[in-house]
């Protein structure tokens, strides 16, 4: 499959200005994070979703702390999506619907965030039943793939975003863009990058731009392969990129 460079011109389709949103990959429970959590509600913030991932999933049991944070983050007009883990097509149809019907009954997410989705031709099929499985469940529901990297682009047409990049910044800087993404706009793609040095936010969102991504969430945290995900707390330059990107741009 051809390529073109990220460094390279911008890409068809790129938004002109900065054109950016966030979507937030979820950060630790609220009892953990409660900063993290209460700084999603702050008006202007132009926020396109957050993941809710309140253990591996939905949990057995409705968790009273996710049920209000989630509570305030839907009153605050915040999409909120639940964590469902494909584990790269190896889950069970029946146990991902359930887990799907657990967030829509308990805490009245807007959609679903698929977490190691597969990338393959050949998982496709069984991706796209669950993707019309879940739009059944719950209408209107705002379906993001996140698969890492670039995959067929079949994909395009089955959920309403794609994470195509999710990794540190030593390899986003280099990164390349499938050429098929230059059919669709910007508001389809996602990129999450950790390890992103405060000097070189400008050229992480320049990156984006003419990689042709609407959606982004970029941390100086990084992956310390711990058990504890970069994306869990607020970037050390929070207050900085919402400035850069600014209130209502993604609108």
């Amino acid at each position: 499959m051809s390529h073109l460079i990220s460094t390279g011109r911008r890409r068809p389709g790129a938004p002109g200005g900065t054109g950016l949103g966030f979507g937030v990959p979820g950060y630790a429970h609220p009892l953990v994070a409660p900063v993290e959590w209460a700084e999603l509600t702050r008006p202007g913030i132009p926020l396109h979703w957050a993941v809710l991932d309140v253990d591996r999933g939905p949990g057995m049991l409705p968790d009273p702390h996710c049920l209000e944070a989630a509570g305030r983050l839907t009153n605050a007009g915040v999409r909120v999506l639940g964590h469902l883990d494909l584990r790269y097509g190896t889950r069970a149809f029946g146990e991902l619907v359930s887990e799907a019907h657990r967030f829509v009954d308990w805490y009245k997410v807007a959609g679903f965030s698929l977490q190691r989705c597969p990338s393959g031709a050949a998982e496709l099929p069984e991706t796209r039943r669950l993707v019309i499985t879940l739009r059944a469940l719950l209408e209107g529901a705002h379906v993001v793939s996140c698969h890492g990297g670039h995959p067929h682009q079949g994909y395009a047409h089955c959920a309403d975003q794609l994470v195509t990049f999710s990794g540190p910044w030593s390899e986003y800087r280099w990164s390349q863009v499938a050429e098929w993404t230059a059919e669709h706009p910007p508001e389809r793609f996602c990129h999450l990058v950790h390890g992103v040095p405060r000097t070189h936010l400008e050229e992480a969102m320049r990156i984006a731009r003419w990689q042709g991504a609407g959606t982004i969430y970029f941390t100086d945290r990084t992956d310390r392969g711990n058990g504890v995900a970069p994306w869990e707390a607020l970037p050390g330059y929070w207050d900085d990129i919402v400035s850069r990107i600014g209130p209502g741009v993604s609108e």
